[in-house]
């Protein structure tokens, strides 16, 4: 039986038999924790709705799905021993141990994280992180993946690269920890490993069927869902860097304030790089500078001053919407930006903190004492915040990278799916179901086409279809023009032969 009881104004208090005193735990900060753990739950269906937007529609599905079922996976792993592995007690620099298999012993003892919560409310809001990381990196098998091999995948890095990252990072253990490294809510063990993860695998599994003709040239299928998504990660954050104070304090209140802030100047920033090319207002910029301003906040959202935020928003606005273009200099298909927008946007977040980071911020929370950035004049800190960069990036791709060409080789877990399952869509040839019914098949085989029994362009229809049969999202334009034009050529000689009949039988 757990030995809790209340002081007068209600808050818990623990025996430790260990060390034979009292712990209080204060319940408004308990509360804060477990509002914040939903709030980032919230975002792991948001980054899905986020990436099924800017897919074709015959793809929507599947990364709806996967924004639950890899939550769902790494529930699992975080149980079974993920947790342990990153936060046990008795960790090393690099990884810890199985001291807490199953959860074991896990309960109201003071977390690894702050004294100020006891390890299990720690555990389920870390759980949170474990799970959206993988999630942002799963991005990169959109459209010609199998989602078996996935959710595998996932379980085997979750164990492999997430958990040592945020050992390293995280546990009093880890060596840049010990270093002085300053990563707030995750900047390396969130977007810098599933960024660099999302490169890894966009390198093995190649470009998709048309990667580089019009096929590929497609605008998202749904600017809701992006919008959406967006809303679900931007509510979320708030949590995802707020609740990593893990009490209810000022510093937290600061973290949500330059949250926000580092957002709205990410997305106005990103949107207004788009205008200058396309002169158009366009919503998928606003959303994609967006997650930039908070993907560059996150490692410094807990160290730095409100005017900081416009250097992290403009920065993160302007570098990662310029580094997208990198896979067409490097010729790799991200199809989402994901090394672009988490891997980049996470190292401008720790160089920024670096620069930025204040000692008095830090301490708002009563607590907290650190040396501070370039703004205290810590000239160390950037050598830190480069070294702790580097090793997240190294390590994500290289592992990733044996990851999964040992699964490459076993029966059944190849990851790269079949030209057949691309043409058709992972939606209908993996999971059977539509994200829009048969709308979704009407786009992709020729809606726009004469209808005959058989469905859009099919037999008997006038003229026949020639589809999508690139895999695209729509037919190729100048061929089914050609076509129409062809057929409509062939109308005027046939009227002509009738006329010509109809004229010598008179």
């Amino acid at each position: 039986m757990v030995n809790v009881t209340y002081d007068a104004s209600g808050d818990v208090i623990w025996f430790d038999p260990d060390a034979q005193a009292e712990v209080v735990y204060n319940n408004g900060d308990l509360a804060w924790i477990i509002a914040a753990t939903a709030l980032v739950w919230i975002m792991i269906p948001g980054v899905g709705y986020f990436y099924s937007g800017l897919l074709r529609r015959k793809n929507a599905l599947s990364m709806i799905f996967l924004g639950v079922a890899v939550l769902a996976v790494v529930s699992f792993q975080w149980f079974f021993w993920g947790y342990s592995l990153a936060f046990s007690e008795t960790a090393d620099k690099y990884i810890g141990d199985l001291t807490h298999f199953g959860l074991k012993g896990v309960l109201a003892q003071p977390s690894v994280g702050s004294s100020r919560i006891p390890a299990i409310m720690f555990c389920v809001y870390q759980l949170m992180f474990a799970a959206i990381t993988p999630m942002l990196a799963v991005g990169a098998f959109a459209e010609h993946a199998r989602i078996g091999p996935i959710l595998v995948f996932v379980f085997i890095w979750s164990t492999l690269v997430y958990d040592p990252i945020a050992c390293w990072t995280w546990n009093p253990a880890g060596w840049s920890f010990i270093l002085g490294g300053l990563d707030f809510a995750g900047g390396t063990p969130v977007h810098i490993s599933s960024g660099t993860a999302a490169l890894a695998i966009s390198i093995y599994l190649g470009k998709r069927r048309g990667y580089g003709t019009e096929r590929l040239a497609y605008k998202p299928h749904n600017t809701s869902y992006v919008v959406l998504g967006t809303v679900f990660l931007w509510f979320g954050w708030f949590g995802f860097n707020g609740g990593s104070a893990l009490s209810a304090n000022l510093r937290a209140v600061q973290a949500c304030i330059v949250t926000n802030l580092a957002a709205s100047v990410g997305g106005l920033t990103w949107m207004l790089w788009d205008w200058r090319l396309e002169r158009k207002w366009s919503a998928v910029g606003f959303c994609s500078g967006a997650i930039a301003g908070l993907v560059a906040i996150t490692p410094g959202s807990g160290y730095v001053g409100s005017p900081a935020a416009l250097a992290y928003g403009v920065l993160a606005g302007t570098i990662c919407n310029f580094a997208t273009q990198l896979k067409f200099v490097f010729r790799y298909d991200d199809s989402l930006d994901i090394f672009a927008s988490h891997a980049i946007g996470g190292v401008v977040g720790n160089i920024c903190t670096a620069f930025f980071a204040q000692a008095s911020v830090a301490g708002f929370d009563g607590i907290t004492v650190i040396p501070g950035g370039w703004i205290d004049h810590h000239w160390r800190q950037l050598g830190i915040q480069l070294a702790d960069s580097t090793a997240g990036m190294s390590y994500s791709f290289v592992m990733t990278t044996i990851i999964l060409w040992i699964m490459h080789y076993i029966p059944g877990l190849r990851l790269r799916c079949d030209e057949e399952t691309e043409i058709l869509g992972v939606d209908d040839a993996e999971l059977g179901e539509f994200a829009y019914d048969y709308v979704g098949l009407d786009a992709e085989l020729g809606s726009h086409l004469p209808h005959s029994s058989a469905g859009p362009g099919g037999m008997g229809a006038e003229p026949p279809a020639l589809g999508a049969t690139g895999g695209g999202r729509e037919p190729m334009h100048h061929l089914s023009q050609s076509h129409t034009e062809v057929h409509h050529m062939h109308s005027v000689e046939k009227k002509d032969e009738d006329v010509s009949e109809k004229g010598s039988s008179h």
